[in-house]
């Protein structure tokens, strides 16, 4: 459903997409992982019509983006990083207003916008100026006036930034729905969480490159072996710890000040663990916990970009 060749798209001197090739399959959920900057959001609007590429050729639903752009545009739905609501209309007239967007026959759009209210919750505020909702309910509405036209692609770019956790998981499990349903979905996100519980196939992008892909098992192989992790008690000692165990390990090490932990890849298992016991203990750094688990996506992201996941910001460009 969703065929990228060689775009490459500049802004002066930057390149925000280098060369990208992606295949999403009808029916499935593609995540696109990158930290800010990377690149995903200059992508979604190449692949939306809201930007052309410089180089390369793309294709959505069997349209070309850049001959056929009006026909991808009554074929996708297209959920931004931030609501795009009006706030002098009530959510009723929101959701009728995209459906009239759509060409859709008044009796159509009136019944659609009353089952995704009710699909999403909203019905008790159907009838209330938007100015009234809540982020949460707002970001809801966004993907909810996304369905109206019941398109077979959708593109949600950081659906569930800023949602609270209990609306976080009604929105999967919408996903879920949809693709059960036969929708194909373009996701971008920075939650691990969300890319490990929905997506079928993953692609990482940095710099504009894509400079991984696969499904969540077969990014975490990439790492080999386990994650070594210290929990030291003092702060102080983070540092101390990560030069320890950096000699353990394959690669640099995670240092999360927050949690006060070290993480790093290692092939030698138990072995591992109480070396690095031992070298800690040596050097004097008292520990609340020392342990090995598998590789997480997190770690894959935090490999292969160098950079954490999580929120972007107000101002990020991805």
């Amino acid at each position: 459903m969703i065929e990228v060749e060689g775009v490459t798209k500049t802004f002066g001197v930057t390149v925000a997409l280098d060369d990208v090739d992606l295949v999403a399959e009808s029916g499935k959920v593609l995540a696109l992982l990158g930290p800010n900057g990377a690149g995903k959001t200059t992508l979604v609007r190449v692949l939306s019509t809201l930007l052309l590429p410089d180089r390369g050729s793309a294709r959505v639903a069997g349209f070309d983006v850049v001959r056929e752009a009006r026909s991808i545009r009554g074929a996708i739905g297209l959920a931004g990083q931030y609501a795009a609501v009006d706030e002098l209309l009530t959510g009723r007239e929101n959701l009728e207003l995209v459906g009239l967007w759509y060409h859709l026959d008044r009796a159509t759009y009136v019944r659609r916008a009353h089952e995704t209210l009710e699909r999403f919750g909203l019905s008790g505020a159907g009838d209330r100026m938007v100015r009234t909702y809540s982020g949460g309910m707002r970001r809801r509405l966004d993907i909810a006036a996304s369905l109206i036209a019941s398109p077979p692609v959708l593109f949600l770019d950081e659906p569930t930034t800023g949602l609270d956790p209990k609306t976080r998981n009604d929105v999967w499990r919408f996903v879920e729905e949809l693709v059960e349903s036969g929708t194909t979905v373009l996701l971008t996100t920075q939650y691990m969480e969300e890319a490990e519980r929905l997506a079928h196939r993953i692609v990482v992008i940095d710099t504009g490159k894509v400079i991984a892909e696969g499904t969540a098992r077969e990014l975490k192989d990439r790492l080999g072996g386990d994650v070594l992790e210290a929990r030291v008690r003092e702060r102080a000692d983070l540092d101390r710890a990560a030069k320890v165990l950096s000699a353990l390990g394959n690669s640099e090490p995670d240092i999360d000040a927050e949690e006060q932990t070290v993480a790093v890849p290692v092939t030698g298992g138990t072995a591992d663990l109480i070396e690095a016991g031992r070298r800690l203990e040596a050097e004097k750094i008292l520990l609340d916990d020392l342990g090995i688990r598998r590789p997480s996506l997190d770690d894959v992201f935090l490999a292969l970009t160098g950079a954490r996941t999580g929120e972007e910001g107000p101002g990020a460009t991805s």
